[in-house]
């Protein structure tokens, strides 16, 4: 209903939630029901909407509807149990909730005292992971390290990014500006954050060197202290490597500890990518993974891509907070206030680049606290054992094979008779929109990603994606 005042009354959004609520909870689950992938052309949703905004306010019925009718053709699932593209985007009922009362709150959590609790619960949940997936102590606050949630892993590198950079060039470049003289280094299999946090930083695409990777797509270690060697010949400043644990086409593993003891002995900072692999070492078997994350300066992974926490919600820790803030810290008076200048807080706002933050600490406590570790561990162990079936049967296939091994939940291959067949088979599975996966390009060679994590996924949507794969295979073959 509609008040004089035109706000909604609260009775009016009691009901509305409900609604909503319901709206929610009918489509997770039928969510399986939906072509994975949407089939509307470019434009094909704007044409649908009216040209002006409406003058007079509208029922949320009406919203509710164009919801259904207009929306949801547009809509990609990325909580189909049979998405498979990408990486997992998963969520939870709790996480949802969670996102709720943050929403419902409205805080804005730029500092501590503009909400204690936002700043306080966002620091003791970090440093619950910290815990939870076995990673070094200096990433806890109550060392000279801490975490905070950031929108995504490339907000995650950028602010490493920079943090190396005042710390190599001692605030200046903060000061002065960058010139042509800092050098970046990540491997050829690394994320495009990294690119586009030189191109940012000032530090200059150019400035970044593509380290050649091995066999199974790793980073070459020795490549990279060539490398060094070779650019500090020339005057340059190596100061930054990005090290992945989990690269984004195949999930490879970077050789972590020789890097790390090739930054030390250069004094580089050196940053890991966990961005998706990350949640796995929440299962002490997996913890592998964090080999040599001991020795470096920052660390990131996303609880927005496998551990049920809707997006956005990053996780990025550093071993010295003082880095981090020296890089980002900027205080008018406006913000001033007694706890922020006396040093007895943490402000969240000198740990990112934007001024203003959600209060997303929430969904992730509820989470964890809905499901416990254990809980979490149970749908890990799964989604990585449905992973391994799924690569042995690709690997028993007489018409697939693997393009590279791998322990988690990633498994790429491609079909024997070549990349056409390779190509021709994914676009058939896609457009059938019973399942939804999505490819790279390996040593110039056209690769399918079966990228298993969604909330739901059970062995029975994979064995749907292989038969279906199967088939597909022997129709563009015969």
């Amino acid at each position: 209903m509609m008040n004089d005042d035109y706000h909604m009354d609260l009775e009016s959004f009691r009901k509305n939630g409900y609604k909503a609520i319901d709206w929610i909870v009918d489509y997770l689950e039928s969510v399986d029901d939906y072509p994975v992938l949407s089939e509307v052309s470019p434009g094909e949703i704007r044409n649908t909407l009216p040209e002006k905004a409406p003058l007079d306010g509208e029922t949320f019925d009406a919203m509710l509807k164009d919801v259904n009718e207009l929306i949801m053709p547009g809509i990609t699932h990325w909580q189909s149990p049979s998405f498979f593209a990408y990486f997992p985007a998963n969520s939870s009922p709790p996480s949802l909730l969670g996102e709720l009362i943050s929403s419902g709150l409205s805080v804005q959590g730029m500092s501590w005292i503009t909400s204690p609790s936002c700043t306080e619960l966002e620091t003791h949940v970090m440093d619950w992971l910290v815990d939870m997936l076995g990673l070094p102590i200096k990433f806890c606050s109550a060392d000279q390290g801490g975490g905070v949630i950031q929108h995504s892993a490339s907000d995650s590198t950028l602010c490493a990014l920079l943090a190396a950079r005042e710390r190599v060039s001692d605030v200046s470049i903060n000061e002065r500006g960058a010139n042509r003289q800092l050098t970046a280094y990540a491997s050829t299999q690394a994320h495009s954050s990294i690119e586009k946090s030189c191109m940012i930083s000032g530090i200059g695409r150019d400035q970044l060197r593509l380290i050649k990777v091995d066999e199974k797509f790793s980073m070459d270690p020795y490549a990279l202290e060539s490398q060094i060697i070779e650019d500090k010949g020339k005057g340059l400043t190596p100061f930054f490597i990005c090290g992945c644990v989990g690269t984004t086409s195949t999930l490879a593993m970077d050789p972590i500890e020789a890097i790390a003891d090739i930054a030390k002995k250069y004094d580089l900072w050196l940053h890991v990518d966990a961005a998706m692999a990350g949640t796995a070492s929440i299962c002490p078997e997996f913890r592998f993974i964090n080999h040599g994350v001991g020795k470096a300066d920052s660390y990131t992974f996303n609880p927005h891509k496998w551990l049920f926490t809707n997006f956005d919600c990053n996780a990025f820790f550093v071993s010295d907070r003082s880095a981090l803030i020296k890089a980002l810290s900027v205080l008018p008076e406006y913000l001033k206030n007694k706890a922020s200048m006396e040093d007895d807080v943490i402000d969240y706002r000198d740990w990112h680049i934007p001024l203003g933050r959600r209060f997303r600490a929430l969904k992730l406590w509820f989470v964890i606290r809905h499901y416990g570790i254990k809980g979490l561990q149970h749908h890990i162990r799964k989604h990585v054992e449905i992973a391994q079936k799924f690569k042995q049967w690709v690997i028993a296939s007489d018409d697939f094979e693997l393009a590279v091994d791998s322990q988690l939940n990633l498994i790429c291959f491609s079909h024997k008779n070549g990349d056409e067949i390779t190509q021709r088979i994914l676009e058939l599975i896609n457009s059938s929109g019973e399942v939804y996966l999505s490819h790279t390009k390996l040593n110039e060679r056209f690769v399918i990603r079966m990228s298993i994590g969604q909330t739901h996924t059970e062995m029975k949507h994979v064995e749907k994606a292989w038969l279906l794969l199967n088939r597909v295979a022997s129709e563009v073959n015969s």
